[in-house]
């Protein structure tokens, strides 16, 4: 366990994620109330809200509100997810609210971009360039992507590695093109195909080609696989991961009943506090934002150290009672 980090940053996804696939109305009040909530916790990235078509997800429709009506904490960044110049247009009006923290999005599988953005892979490059050109005008200059898909499909099956490192090899040609540097890539398993093993082989590979290339990682818990998919990614010494508080949301086009949320971010915490990592965050308060994230959904929500507590507080309690084994 030598190659663990000494610290990780977290990107909590609940608010944008999880409220995007919520069958019941959520108020707008509400939402901000979550995010100003996760905001006092230590978190330094939060991603707020989707721009995107309300017809297509009518829970994002009122994202502009939700935006406009959050409190920013000092040295916490707010990012937004886009999937069209339109959406990116809506989100440069809050540029002085939020990061750009992904310039661009290129999916491993084909099916699955086919089914979530409505695009095959030229079109969807095409739109990939129309974005960078958006965001160059701007003068934004991003150092980020996202690649879909990265560990496998729902509709294309097992995705190959050096189909993830030709999808990478296209990112780092479009952020060239637009005279941005590409320095991390977060691979997301959209569809929640990961294992240990194949999360260690996919590092493995990317750090092969490309040694300074900075990696995150995006798991669902689908298969109950999202901590044990940490683990992995912890101890092949990546720093960076994506969560969701309380286990909150899921891909609407992923095309099974089962697809459930990121890996809950308490549960994150928590592995990383035992595991002596920093996460710069109060894990206490977090739990409360879960308790409050799933009173807002109105139905229980998966996460386990929101239910089952910290084992700190036990200690605590155990060395209050001098109790001992002999």
């Amino acid at each position: 366990m030598s190659d663990l980090p000494k610290a990780i940053e977290i990107c909590e996804k609940g608010p944008r994620e999880g409220m995007q696939i919520e069958k019941g109305p959520i108020s707008t009040a509400r939402k901000i109330e979550l995010i100003d909530a996760l905001s006092d916790t230590g978190l330094q990235h939060i991603q707020t809200v989707s721009f995107v078509n309300p017809k297509r997800v009518p829970s994002m429709a009122d994202a502009d509100a939700v935006i406009a009506g959050i409190t920013p904490r000092p040295g916490v960044n707010y990012s937004v997810l886009w999937l069209n110049d339109v959406g990116l247009e809506r989100a440069l009006k809050y540029r002085d609210r939020i990061e750009f923290r992904e310039a661009f999005s290129l999916g491993a599988s084909e099916p699955f971009s086919l089914r979530n953005q409505n695009r095959d892979t030229v079109a969807n490059i095409a739109m990939q360039n129309s974005h960078l050109d958006i965001l160059e005008r701007n003068h934004i200059h991003m150092e980020s992507a996202l690649i879909t898909a990265a560990f496998g499909c729902n509709f294309a099956g097992d995705i190959p590695i050096a189909n993830v490192l030709a999808t990478i090899e296209q990112a780092f040609e479009l952020a060239a093109a637009h005279h941005f540097t590409l320095k991390r890539i977060s691979l997301n398993d959209t569809m929640a195909w990961a294992t240990p093993l194949t999360v260690k082989r996919m590092v493995a590979a990317v750090r092969d080609r490309w040694p300074s290339l900075r990696i995150n990682l995006h798991f669902h818990n689908t298969r109950g696989l999202g901590v044990a998919n940490f683990f992995a990614g912890l101890e092949m010494g990546v720093e960076s991961y994506d969560s969701s508080v309380a286990g909150l949301g899921g891909c609407p086009f992923a095309g099974h009943r089962g697809a459930s949320g990121n890996v809950c971010t308490e549960d994150l915490v928590f592995l990383c506090e035992e595991l002596g990592i920093g996460t710069g965050v109060d894990l206490d308060r977090l739990i409360e934002c879960a308790l409050l994230a799933e009173e807002i959904v109105g139905h229980p929500l998966p996460g386990s150290v929101m239910k089952g507590g910290t084992l700190r507080r036990l200690r605590e309690e155990v060395a209050k009672k001098n109790y001992s084994i002999a």
